[in-house]
């Protein structure tokens, strides 16, 4: 499965920003999917992760309560909703699908086996 992020920008302390993840090539509800990102300086951290049927998401406590993490199957379509944001969240994040046919959400990185190119956020104060 490829695995194609849009959605990131400039935006300011407090504002809202929704990331895109659309899978090609396989179909995604058979993945298990994710969010990641890297500051710089940083090392790659887990956001946010999904099941295949849509539900038991499981979030970092960093961004617990204000990002949301849903999906849309029938658009092949992986979502995160970031709101209340914070020059924290400045990173860029990746999507991430688990293997096929893989049902445990993960939160390792190295659970993960399909990455796409990821979107730059920044958030400033």
């Amino acid at each position: 499965v490829q695995l194609q992020a849009c959605g990131g920008g400039l935006v300011q302390a407090g504002d809202s920003l929704r990331l895109s993840c659309t899978a090609s090539g396989r179909t995604a509800s058979n993945y298990v999917m994710g969010w990641f990102r890297q500051a710089p300086g940083k090392g790659r951290e887990f956001v946010a992760a999904i099941s295949r049927a849509g539900g038991s998401p499981k979030y970092a406590d960093s961004v617990k309560g204000r990002f949301t993490i849903f999906r849309d199957d029938a658009k092949n379509t992986l979502y995160l909703q970031m709101d209340s944001l914070t020059p924290l969240d400045s990173a860029v994040y990746s999507c991430a699908a688990r293997g096929g046919g893989i049902t445990v959400i993960a939160s390792d990185r190295r659970q993960y086996a399909y990455w796409g190119q990821g979107t730059q956020v920044t958030v400033s104060s």
